[in-house]
């Protein structure tokens, strides 16, 4: 295998999945099992090490959708997908309930029973034992619901095992720099430590730093919003390590088990985000920005908050938190949708950014990419959205 700084140009492949996140795996999986050759570019030394692993690990069947009606039903075709073809990682041993609170929410315990109606997510009234854990003063209404937790360790052994079997050329610690077109027609992708390598066809699966690619190519950026957030990760009371709680909708709070480390992540929208900045109005490269950052944990203004309608909380021990940058599409901040982006980039003809903010929604992309486009000997520029 040649050794990257060196001139040496390497073998074309059909395709260059670029981000080794848990949607770069599953497209560079997708593609070498159509009989692809391909190669996945990773930062970093290890798969699935940054928003992949650092979330909230729920598998979703709709119901943390209320105002966006489109990515809520597409979670509830996809859930139970999701959980065939990922068992071995999923978490369902708890039960799941979502608390409608009685102000400041944007929909009513009605509004949302029949949004659950709507899109087919099944829905059931708590059981009294469970209602009186919240503060009824402040919560409307209780309702178990079906929906699960993923174990983002399990999943990096199951993609590295699903990339392996399917030959994927995986390139871990090597960051891809620039992607241009050669005089032959041919992407390169200029790497770290000098090397390149060609493809017909690139896919930008960054996230966060999906700017960064695509100003280094001289393509024009995206409108998105980074947050650097934390997951604060505590130690739940007996009471709660067999359930999981989400209180909403609008400025209230998640926590459910998280299995890479066996305790629960505490999620709060006020308090989760520490900053955010919008670009290209304000540029920053996420990955240093947040290498540089200390930031001080937020846990106990979450707890503080959530034991209000959550009272046995105030029973919960903070273990540690995990900080990434979270990024979205602005255009969704209103309805708080996650839709799957897929923008094709003319100026470079086989080169397209896929950004998805919902792990499960990953069949999505699949189904776009198999329908709009077979990679080939000679790329077709597609300007797809």
């Amino acid at each position: 295998m040649p050794i990257f700084g060196t001139t040496f140009i390497q073998p074309t492949h059909d395709a260059i999945v670029v981000g080794g996140g848990f949607y770069g795996c599953c497209l560079a999986s997708f593609f070498a099992k159509s009989g692809q050759n391909v190669a996945l570019l990773e930062a970093e030394d290890e798969l699935l090490t940054r928003a992949s692993y650092i979330n909230q690990a729920r598998v979703h069947n709709g119901y943390h959708y209320p105002r966006s009606f489109m990515t809520a039903l597409r979670s509830v075709v996809n859930f139970p997908r999701f959980v065939l073809d990922f068992k071995d990682c999923v978490a369902d041993g708890f039960e799941k309930v979502y608390a409608i609170a009685r102000s400041q929410s944007k929909v009513s315990a009605y509004q949302f029973r029949k949004f659950c109606q709507n899109i087919g997510a099944p829905i059931r009234p708590a059981p009294s034992s469970l209602c009186a854990l919240f503060n009824s003063s402040l919560i409307e209404s209780v309702y178990c619901v079906k929906e699960c937790a993923f174990d983002a360790s399990r999943l990096r052994t199951m993609m590295m095992t699903r990339l392996h079997e399917s030959a994927v050329d995986v390139r871990l610690g090597v960051e891809a720099m620039q992607v241009r077109r050669a005089a032959d027609g041919i992407l390169e992708v200029c790497v770290s430590g000098g090397g390149v390598l060609r493809g017909r066809c690139v896919f930008n699966c960054t996230y966060s730093q999906i700017n960064q690619l695509l100003r280094h190519s001289g393509l024009e950026p995206l409108l998105l919003k980074h947050e650097l957030t934390e997951l604060a990760l505590i130690e739940p009371p007996a009471a709660l390590r067999n359930l999981g709680v989400t209180v909403m909708d609008g400025p209230f709070f998640s926590t459910m088990p998280f299995p890479p480390q066996k305790l629960h992540s505490l999620s709060h929208v006020r308090y989760t985000p520490h900053e955010a900045w919008v670009e290209p109005r304000e540029q920053r490269d996420p990955h240093a920005y947040l290498k540089a950052k200390c930031p001080e944990s937020n846990c106990a203004y979450m707890l503080r908050d959530a034991k209000r309608y959550l009272p046995i909380l105030g029973e919960a021990k903070h273990a540690r938190s995990l900080f990434t940058i979270k990024t979205v599409l602005v255009q969704n901040e209103a309805d708080d949708g996650r839709p799957i982006m897929l923008r094709w980039h003319p100026e470079l003809g086989g080169m397209a950014t896929v950004m998805g903010g919902k792990i499960d929604n990953i069949y999505d992309v699949l189904s776009a990419l198999g329908s709009l486009h077979k990679i080939s000997k000679t790329p077709v520029p597609l300007d797809k959205e």
